[in-house]
């Protein structure tokens, strides 16, 4: 046993010894190797802006995010991507690339977004693209594609985002788009070419959502009345790749460069279309519906021949060829109807139909503006009859009370004095209140005077001074003007000669 200790620690003196670039020369590369100059990050590999001429030999195996922009390449080889299973990015902006080839892009059949940018592109061969079934975004802007075939772009199913921008484009077939679908496709940026003929019919049957992204501002389009009526149309629909552009779009008057006017400051050049006959109706009007929140509602594809396949984009830009949507609420039927079976607020907006078929010229596009609206309740129903019988109640009792339970006559007051007697509070007499009870037992109108009768509605006891021959005694007399709630309103009187009392009886006035 001791030989064998003896030759282990023999074999670990000569690990630790210089002894190590023997074994690497044994051993495999590891598979995460980073190339040289580049820099590696988890899942990203950047080698961007390091002078690369040709493509790094060993690339990070797990890379998703690829960045080899701002360098030098000229030529990408084929299968070059074949280690890169996992790769969804791929950046090669900022490079001299002529021209693409076939088969580059075979084994990136997982790539999501591809930067081709800023490169000196000329053309477009129809397998340069291949292998690309689930790209969404392409980015070709800042090149000099000058031609592309008409099916460029046949195998990009997936495509939402095309940028070609700022190339030398003549010409672009928006009849099929090159061989893209528009099921997917969000925006298409064709700004800043050379565009001068456009097929407007083709302009005018595109489905709502690309005319929304669809750019073509900083082209030398022809000062056409019926392409002016349509981007007019389009600017007060509020289409968004028109508005925020709008003083970008340019046509020339005389073909001319010399000659460009903007499509929607006033000018001369489109008096005539205004008050010309109006141009022929080149794209149909989306459908207004109106529903409610909760209610049932059912859209049709009405095309102009019987469609091989039908589908339907949602407000929300959802596809919608399966059964059902993504949440359940939505079916397409077999006749190719959109069905919803009970409105909600997200239903709101354009509902875009798209149908192709052999008998179809192309693809035809149908669209339903829908409103939700949300039903406000009902107020509650007043009833007449009931408020009728209450009031022929209410006046009956008026009535009877009338009849029957006649107001006291005379003052209120007094009644609300003699209730208050009756109660028998108790409070401390004033003097006059001794003297308005006194009063009150003394005959108003002397016997032998029949025709000074006190009146039942005189209410009212002053005291009159004594006359002559009275000696100052006091006098009570009525009036009219006198209220007696408020006693202490009334008049004391008395002669200028009396100062003698009235006697043990009365009062005593001085």
């Amino acid at each position: 046993m001791t030989w064998l200790v003896l030759l282990g620690t023999l074999l670990c003196m000569l690990g630790t010894g210089s002894g190590t670039s023997d074994l690497e020369d044994i051993l495999p590369l590891a598979p995460h190797n980073c190339p040289n100059k580049c820099i590696c990050a988890a899942d990203v590999l950047s080698c961007a802006g390091v002078g690369l001429q040709d493509l790094p030999t060993a690339l990070y195996a797990t890379t998703v995010d690829l960045d080899l922009s701002h360098n030098a390449l000229k030529r990408l080889r084929p299968g070059w991507l074949t280690p890169l299973s996992r790769l969804r990015a791929l950046h090669l902006g900022y490079n001299r690339l002529a021209m693409l080839g076939h088969g580059v892009f075979a084994n990136a059949s997982g790539l999501k977004l591809l930067d081709l940018s800023s490169n000196v592109l000329r053309k477009l061969r129809t397998h340069d693209l291949d292998g690309l079934g689930e790209l969404e975004q392409l980015f070709l802007y800042n090149n000099s594609l000058m031609y592309l075939d008409l099916d460029v772009f046949q195998g990009l199913s997936a495509l939402s985002h095309l940028y070609l921008g700022c190339n030398e484009l003549r010409s672009f077939s928006f009849n099929d788009l090159h061989g893209l679908g528009t099921a997917h496709l969000r925006t298409l940026d064709l700004s800043s070419n050379r565009l001068g003929n456009i097929s407007i019919p083709e302009l005018a049957t595109l489905p709502a959502f690309l005319k929304n992204g669809l750019y073509l501002h900083n082209n030398p389009l022809p000062c056409d009345c019926h392409l002016y009526h349509l981007l007019w149309r389009w600017h007060q629909r509020g289409l968004s790749a028109v508005c925020d552009f709008a003083r970008e779009y340019t046509c020339l008057a005389f073909k001319v460069s010399e000659s460009r006017v903007r499509f929607f400051e006033h000018s001369r050049i489109f008096e005539n279309c205004s008050t010309a006959a109006a141009a022929p109706a080149l794209e149909r009007p989306e459908e207004q519906l109106h529903t409610q929140v909760g209610r049932s509602l059912r859209l049709y594809c009405n095309t102009s021949a019987p469609a091989k396949s039908v589908s339907w984009v949602s407000p929300q830009n959802e596809l919608l060829v399966a059964p059902r949507s993504q949440d359940g609420s939505i079916a397409v039927l077999a006749d190719g109807s959109l069905a919803i079976g009970r409105v909600q607020k997200q239903h709101a907006g354009i509902f875009v139909c798209l149908a192709t078929g052999p008998h179809l010229h192309h693809s035809q596009t149908f669209e339903y503006n829908v409103s939700v609206h949300v039903p406000r309740p009902e107020p509650e129903a007043f009833n007449t009859g009931f408020t009728t019988l209450l009031g022929c109640i209410v006046g009956l009792v008026l009535v009877l009370l009338y009849l029957f339970a006649p107001p006291c006559r005379g003052c209120c007051c007094c009644c609300y004095h003699q209730a208050c007697r009756s109660r028998h509070w108790w409070r401390a007499s004033s003097p006059l209140q001794e003297l308005s009870a006194q009063s009150s037992v003394i005959s108003t109108t002397p016997p032998d005077a029949p025709s000074r009768k006190a009146s039942v509605h005189k209410h009212v006891v002053f005291l009159e001074p004594g006359k002559r021959g009275l000696n100052g005694r006091v006098q009570l007399a009525v009036a009219e003007d006198f209220d007696l709630c408020n006693p202490m309103g009334l008049q004391f009187k008395a002669g200028s000669e009396s100062a003698s009392s009235t006697g043990s009886e009365g009062l005593m006035m001085t």
